[in-house]
């Protein structure tokens, strides 16, 4: 699941650089850029999670990747969704770790809103 995520965050764009940042967290850092100039970049990143769909490695599922075609007549894919919190720096948040100490928040209040959303 982490490198499905992790692969569609690679697709971001709008100048947005993605990171790890915890065991199941990831960061995405847009330098120089307003939170209106990438929500929608983040919502296309969460919806396209949402759309991709996972299919675990079972004992019957074999090591060798099967089409798509094959994999969606065998197996039922799982629901991947993400919870994103959006923070930029102000005259509150000035140094980094304010910064993204209210995106986790933010993300916080994503989860307790019924997750797959995203909350600034």
């Amino acid at each position: 699941v982490l490198k499905m995520v992790a692969g569609c965050l690679a697709t971001v764009t709008c100048g947005g650089h993605a990171f790890r940042y915890g065991g199941e967290e990831f960061t995405i850092v847009f330098p120089d850029r307003k939170i209106e100039d990438i929500q929608t970049e983040l919502e296309r990143i969460r919806q396209k999670v949402a759309s991709t769909g996972f299919i675990p490695r079972s004992k019957d599922r074999p090591a060798k990747k099967p089409t798509k075609q094959t994999l969606k007549k065998t197996y039922k894919p799982l629901s991947v969704t993400i919870s994103i919190g959006i923070a930029e720096p102000s005259r509150k948040l000035r140094s980094p770790d304010q910064v993204i100490s209210a995106a986790d928040q933010a993300l916080y209040r994503a989860k307790q809103q019924g997750r797959n959303r995203i909350c600034n």
